[in-house]
C-alpha cells in the first residue's frame, strides 16, 4: 500500500526537468536520461503548439524559475561567508554539481525521496560529485517526527551557527495550498534556528487575469492527470503571495516576476505564468 506522504508519482517530471536542464547548457551528460529525453521529444509538438497559442512553453517556465533561483542563491552566497544549502525534491537538478564546483567550500545538501536519491546517487557519484560538502539524502517533507522529517534533517546536517538557504524547485503547486503552507510554516519555525535564514522557491500563481488563461488551465488539467497530483495554482496577486508568507512566520518575503528581471531566460511573449518567492527569517 501507498503511503498517503508517497509522492513519487511525481517524479517522472523531474526526467524531463532534467533533460531541460542538460539541453540547454545547465549540466552535463550525467543528468540526462533516457527517459528523460522520450519526454523531451514527445513533448517538443506541444510546445510548439504552446509557444504559437500562448506565446510560451514549458521550456521558457523552466529556465525562467531556474535562471531567477540561481541569480538569488549567488547573491546569498555573496552576503553570507558560510552559507549552507538545502535543495529538497532535488530530482535531477544539476544545482548541487554547477554551485560545488564553482564555490569551494560550500556546503549543499540535496534531498529526495528514496527513489529518486538512489538513483540520483548513481548519477553523482559517476561525475565525481560526492564528498563531504556535497551530500545527498532522503527527505519527505510531510512526514514529521521522523528521520526523514524536513525538520531531522536539517539539525542532522547542518551547522546552527552558520545561515542557511533551503530550495524547492518544481514542488509546491503539486500540493493544495493547506499542505504545503503546513510545510511552510514549519520551515519557518525551523530556519528560526539559524543566525539568517532563506527559502527560495517557484510557484505559479491563478492565471484568471491572465491573456491565455484558457490554455494555461487546460494544460495545468492535463499535468494533473499526467503526475497522478492535485497539481494547483497558488494566489491572485504577487502582494496575496508575499503576505501569505509572512503570516506564516517569515519576516520578510520578496516575490520576483521573470517579466521585470533580468535573467538570460527567454521571456514569456504572453506573461510569464511563474514567480520565484525569497522568504527569510533573521539576519
Amino acid at each position: 500500500m501507498t503511503s498517503r506522504t508517497d509522492t513519487s508519482s511525481i517524479s517522472f517530471t523531474a526526467h524531463y526537468t532534467g533533460y531541460v536542464w542538460h539541453h540547454y547548457g545547465l549540466s552535463d551528460a550525467h543528468f540526462a536520461t533516457g527517459q528523460g529525453r522520450l519526454y523531451f521529444a514527445l513533448l517538443r509538438p506541444f510546445e510548439r503548439l504552446a509557444r504559437c497559442l500562448i506565446g510560451s512553453d514549458i521550456k521558457t517556465t523552466l529556465l525562467q524559475r531556474h535562471f531567477l533561483i540561481d541569480r538569488e542563491l549567488e547573491t546569498l552566497i555573496a552576503a553570507h561567508p558560510g552559507l549552507q544549502i538545502l535543495e529538497v525534491a532535488c530530482g535531477l537538478s544539476p544545482r548541487g554539481h554547477r554551485f560545488t564546483r564553482r564555490h569551494p567550500g560550500l556546503v549543499y545538501v540535496e534531498a529526495d525521496l528514496p527513489g529518486m536519491v538512489a538513483r540520483k546517487r548513481v548519477l553523482l557519484a559517476d561525475a565525481g560529485s560526492l564528498d563531504a560538502r556535497h551530500r545527498l539524502v532522503t527527505c519527505n517533507i510531510l512526514e514529521r517526527d521522523t528521520a526523514d522529517s524536513l525538520e531531522q534533517v536539517i539539525a542532522r546536517e547542518f551547522d546552527a551557527q552558520q545561515p542557511l538557504v533551503v530550495i524547492t524547485e518544481g514542488l509546491v503547486n503539486y500540493f493544495e495550498l493547506p499542505v504545503i503552507s503546513a510545510v511552510w510554516q514549519r520551515l519557518a519555525a525551523t530556519l528560526r534556528a539559524f543566525p539568517a535564514g532563506t527559502y527560495l522557491t517557484d510557484i505559479y500563481p491563478e492565471v484568471h487575469g491572465h491573456r491565455f488563461a484558457g490554455a494555461i488551465l487546460a494544460a495545468n488539467r492535463s499535468l494533473k492527470v499526467a503526475s497522478r497530483s492535485s497539481f494547483s495554482m497558488h494566489f491572485a496577486s504577487d502582494a496575496d503571495m508575499r503576505a501569505h508568507f509572512e503570516t506564516l512566520g517569515f519576516d520578510r518575503a520578496t516575490v520576483f516576476d521573470p517579466d521585470r528581471e533580468q535573467t538570460a531566460a527567454p521571456a514569456a511573449r504572453g506573461g510569464a505564468i511563474v514567480r520565484v518567492v525569497r522568504a527569510s527569517t533573521g539576519g
